[in-house]
């Protein structure tokens, strides 16, 4: 086994282990995008506008963000095992009253306690898988984990428009209770804390605590909510922004300075772990900005209803559990820097792919690149998970995981919101630059015009009627071709960042059970 344990530890499977941890972890990270289709009906039920019904969404994200970095310091004060079951029970406390709640701020003040029970079901299911298992057979724990990260956001949208269509907003909520249950009653059975997780009874650090709540709080507002209120142009936003940037530092500072930090920045000083926790980053942004931009494309261009749209990204899933499994096989054969390389260039590849697609694409235009985007996120997860924390030792993984995954949750909000600034701003250029092509003193304009205009008269309107509906038409046309442009724009853009960062791969070592022949480093 990877970790040693007293001898009042059994010897339990590790894969009973891993499915234990990942139940609640699924869970989680489902309920991060499963309420997104849902928010205009939560909105109509409790008499609120689409904008306030986004808090519920916000609320969750922020508070899970707060939790994560402190996970290991938890674990290690109130014991590991206590804190997982705690942090069950709460959500699926939570998610009942969420489902029961009957106003919009008795949902917020819930989901906040959703959030703040499950992130840290997040790291301590990373760290007990990684301690479960040996270092040749991690590999393969975190195909089974980053199948649960990858594919529960995926699926969330497809979960939550069924529910939502055939039953309640409050079923999206009410689901979360027997897999809740279920984790419990795993957890209890099957999960234990290794020997050197200990209660450390040294003084809390709450000037650490404070300035990481009000820092990362800030950061993750801000940033939720920034397009909505037109960034630096509203005082709250620049206000939150500032506030942000001095809390971070100040943590930051605080951390390295104190003699019982609650976040032990002294992990960064392994190269391997650094490059990789930059890596993951990347990635959250591009997975979890691309998960907001595709939906939107399905719906308002190619006029896909909710449920549908949420269904015809089942593909991107359907390539990571194909290909996830085969993975974590290789992954102790080969060079894991060379699948991590692969996995963004085909990522790349296929973000390519949609950027040069056209309102006409179809359902299998985008059905193939999205089955190979899902095995790039397989040959990315993975590897890069096992990688870095391949040199972080047993007793500091709980630490490492916490701030692994907050970065990886942070760089998601970060590409939503480059997104839906990128998509907002875009459309506008576009429309611009197409619209000054259409003029009076246009031929093509006026054939065009002359066209439309003549098809409403064989409609039935009249002359007068079918000039205004041809100008609308054409404007229409025009609106339309700024909007994909727009989506190619930002296709293309998640793409060169996923060619930039790859040779970084490079910058971290072999994990041990690669180490094996001539070409270890």
């Amino acid at each position: 086994m990877g970790g040693s344990r007293s001898a009042a530890t059994p010897e339990i499977n590790p894969w009973l282990v891993g499915i234990s941890v990942l139940a609640g972890t699924f869970m989680v990270i489902l309920d991060s995008t499963v309420v997104n289709v849902s928010l205009p009906y939560i909105a109509g039920n409790l008499s609120s506008t689409i904008e306030e019904s986004t808090w519920v969404l916000t609320t969750y994200l922020a508070a899970n963000a707060i939790i994560i970095p402190i996970t290991g310091w938890l674990a290690n004060y109130f014991g590991r095992k206590r804190l997982l079951l705690l942090s069950v029970v709460g959500f699926t406390l939570a998610s009942f009253f969420c489902g029961f709640a009957p106003s919009l701020t008795a949902l917020i003040v819930f989901r906040v306690i959703q959030g703040i029970s499950g992130g840290v079901m997040q790291p301590l299911s990373q760290a007990i898988m990684l301690e479960s298992f040996p270092p040749e057979e991690r590999g393969e724990a975190m195909a089974l984990w980053g199948l649960g990260i990858v594919v529960a956001p995926i699926f969330g949208p497809v979960i939550g428009g069924w529910l939502t269509d055939n039953y309640s907003w409050r079923w999206v909520f009410y689901i979360n209770i027997p897999i809740g249950i279920a984790a419990y009653w795993m957890i209890r059975r099957f999960v234990y804390d290794p020997s050197y997780i200990r209660r450390e009874a040294g003084r809390i650090d709450y000037w650490g605590l404070g300035l990481m709540a009000v820092g990362i709080g800030a950061l993750q507002v801000a940033l939720d909510q920034g397009q909505q209120e037109d960034w630096l142009a509203s005082n709250w936003i620049a206000a939150l922004l500032v506030i942000a940037a001095v809390g971070l530092t100040a943590l930051i500072i605080h951390e390295l300075l104190s003699r019982n930090p609650i976040i032990k920045l002294q992990v960064f000083k392994e190269p391997t772990y650094t490059t990789g926790v930059f890596l993951m980053t990347m990635v959250g942004f591009i997975l979890y900005g691309s998960l907001v931009v595709f939906p939107i494309l399905l719906q308002t261009l190619l006029h896909y209803p909710p449920l549908q749209a949420g269904i015809a990204m089942v593909p991107r899933g359907l390539g990571m559990l194909i290909i996830t499994p085969v993975v974590g096989i290789l992954i102790g054969r080969v060079d894991p820097r060379m699948l991590l390389v692969s996995g963004f260039g085909f990522g790349a590849a296929t973000l390519y792919w949609f950027s040069v697609l056209n309102l006409n694409a179809g359902y299998w235009d985008y059905f193939w690149p999205q089955i190979i985007q899902g095995a790039a996120f397989a040959l990315l997860f993975v590897p890069l998970t096992t990688i870095t924390m391949d040199p972080i030792p047993n007793e500091a993984m709980g630490n490492a995981t916490s701030i692994f995954n907050l970065m990886r949750n942070v760089g998601g909000s970060a590409g939503i919101a480059v997104s839906q600034t990128v998509l907002a701003r875009g459309r506008q250029r576009h429309t611009n630059i197409l619209g000054s092509h259409i003029t009076v003193f246009s031929a093509q304009t006026q054939e065009r015009l002359r066209r439309l205009q003549s098809a409403f008269i064989a409609g039935g309107a009249d002359p007068v009627t079918a000039a205004r509906r041809a100008e609308g038409a054409l404007w229409g046309t025009v609106q339309r071709q700024a909007a994909i442009l727009t989506f190619n724009d930002c296709f293309l853009l998640f793409g060169v960042i996923m060619l930039v960062v790859a040779p970084l791969s490079y910058l971290m070592k072999r994990p041990r059970s690669a180490r094996k022949g001539p070409a270890s480093d």
